[in-house]
């Protein structure tokens, strides 16, 4: 059976056959005028407007610097919803476990994932478990389901990008991804890499008490930064141009990137947000960003503009232009 038939890794990389699987089958069969290509869904509710999404968790190794699938599957829910500038209050989760997973880890991963949700200041409700045969899955599988408030006055989507726009990130790229790369211990490379895993909501929340002139928000879990770029930029039909020496990358990171001939641009964040907003409010945004624990170093990395619809140019470090490559194929699995 050949790849045009059949589900591949790269389906799951978060990048153009991801995409092209969701248009295939799930919008052919699922569409209906509040299906999303967002990070979560905003719907009415009484009078008012709630954020709804969902999101699944194999990531391998299923504990990593910085973090485990517990406090990944709590962070990654949140920032779904607090991108869509939702303040997150209600969580459920269901557990797909192996048998024999030592209870002692799974207890790690429930503590885990409690002390994130209380910082994110949102609560876990309900939930089901479901034990696997031996083999029959890795470990554990987490989905976590959330609900959150829109804040009023607050719509952000990766359709409403404009040319004049900047591009902000909120902190040093391709963390997670490294982390994950070099925890599976696969190159024997040593580097003190931690993944940047963070609830994110107090993050956006101090964004949007500077202002609420924000377009986008989106969080660059798979396939990074690189890939939101693009997602965004045909999402809005607009081009972007990014300056890779503003990029921020640990110097650690960048290590490990050039030993392997890797992108930064192009690995997993679980930390960080890409935020589009006008040239007139992004001083109020960066100002808010850098008082915050998980954005100090945040920076613009470039703009919006209206040539080269649905691409990503880079300005590189000798000052040449390139398209920066689209997305595709499976750089690293079972990041999230």
């Amino acid at each position: 059976m050949d790849n045009e038939s059949c589900v591949t890794l790269a389906h799951g990389a978060g990048g153009k056959q991801t995409a092209e699987l969701i248009d295939r089958v799930f919008k052919a069969h699922f569409s209906n005028p509040d299906f999303t290509g967002d990070d979560a869904a905003v719907l009415p509710v009484g009078g008012g407007e709630i954020a709804f999404t969902t999101d699944g968790f194999i990531v391998s190794p299923y504990e990593f610097p910085g973090g485990n699938i517990g406090k990944l599957s709590i962070c990654g829910t949140v920032n779904d919803l607090a991108c869509m500038g939702a303040k997150p209050l209600y969580l459920s989760c269901a557990f797909v476990i192996e048998e024999g997973f030592p209870l002692a880890k799974l207890d790690e991963i429930a503590a885990a994932m409690k002390k994130t949700a209380d910082e994110a200041g949102v609560r876990i409700v309900a939930g089901d478990t479901k034990v696997a045969g031996k083999g029959q899955v890795d470990h554990v599988f987490i989905t976590t389901t959330g609900v959150g408030q829109l804040t009023p006055g607050v719509r952000t989507s990766g359709s409403f990008a404009k040319p004049g726009d900047a591009v902000i990130v909120t902190g040093d790229v391709g963390r997670h991804g490294c982390t994950i790369l070099l925890a599976r211990n696969e190159f024997e490379i040593e580097a003190d890499v931690t993944s940047d895993c963070a609830p994110l909501w107090g993050t956006v929340k101090s964004v949007l008490d500077a202002t609420h002139d924000v377009h986008v928000i989106r969080d660059a879990t798979r396939g990074g930064v690189g890939t939101v770029l693009y997602e965004i930029a045909a999402q809005s039909s607009v081009g972007v141009r990014i300056n890779s020496a503003d990029v921020p990358v640990a110097p650690e990171v960048r290590g490990v990137c050039g030993m392997l001939g890797l992108e930064p641009l192009y690995l997993a964040c679980e930390g960080r947000l890409v935020i589009f907003a006008p040239k007139e409010s992004a001083q109020a945004v960066l100002d808010a960003l850098r008082k915050g624990p998980y954005s100090a170093n945040a920076a613009i990395i470039g703009e919006v503009v209206a040539d080269h619809p649905g691409r990503v140019v880079m300005t590189t470090e000798i000052g040449t232009q390139a398209i920066l490559p689209q997305p595709g194929g499976e750089l690293l699995p079972r990041i999230c």
